[in-house]
């Protein structure tokens, strides 16, 4: 439906632009939604995106990262301008080539060296961060199950605690038992005593 000018410095593409073709009339809604296909010192990207295929043509040493990128940009914004006329059934081929202009823009961006490594510092600052990111959620999950732990420690000592407790109680009261009875008895028998001698 669009497509940008090949520069004056690229070389003859002929075999990958048929390749892209080619991938273009296979590609369906049961398809990967984005690969990369090598063709000779070249690597052919395609996106799919809400039925239409977005497709770069790069020297095959050009960062996969930036490519795909360079395609999601290009999408987000076709998608946005023209997403909903270009899957009419009525859509003519190279129809939006106004899009041209923004695709070569983008494209200008993305090959500047400087650029490419900004994305780079930033593609690699994010993979950092999504690393972090992991590492504190699979740290989140083991305390989780650390506290799951601690909580079912917690439960038990509060289960074992209160069995003790009333061991201890009958403990005590044994103790007190063994330790006063005697001296109970011996009262008893005296005040029985007494009670024979003298009162009966």
């Amino acid at each position: 439906m669009s497509a940008t000018v090949d520069d004056d410095q690229t070389q003859n593409l002929t075999e990958q632009k048929n390749q892209a073709k080619a991938i273009v009339n296979k590609v369906n809604s049961n398809s990967a939604t984005e690969a990369s296909i090598r063709s000779g010192n070249y690597t052919i990207h395609y996106l799919l995106r809400e039925s239409i295929v977005f497709l770069v043509i790069v020297d095959k040493s050009f960062s996969r990262n930036l490519a795909f990128a360079y395609l999601q940009e290009i999408a987000n914004e076709f998608i946005n301008s023209h997403g909903a006329a270009a899957l009419r059934s009525d859509t003519r081929p190279y129809q939006f080539v106004s899009f041209d202009s923004f695709m070569s823009k983008t494209k200008k961006l993305y090959q500047d060296s400087r650029t490419q490594s900004n994305l780079d510092h930033l593609n690699n600052e994010l993979s950092d961060v999504k690393r972090i990111m992991t590492k504190n959620i699979e740290d989140l999950l083991y305390r989780g199950e650390s506290l799951d732990d601690m909580s079912d420690l917690s439960y038990n000592l509060r289960a074992e605690s209160k069995k003790y407790r009333k061991a201890a109680r009958r403990i005590n009261l044994e103790a007190l038992i063994k330790q006063y009875v005697p001296v109970a008895m011996v009262g008893i028998f005296f005040v029985f005593i007494i009670w024979w001698f003298f009162l009966r």
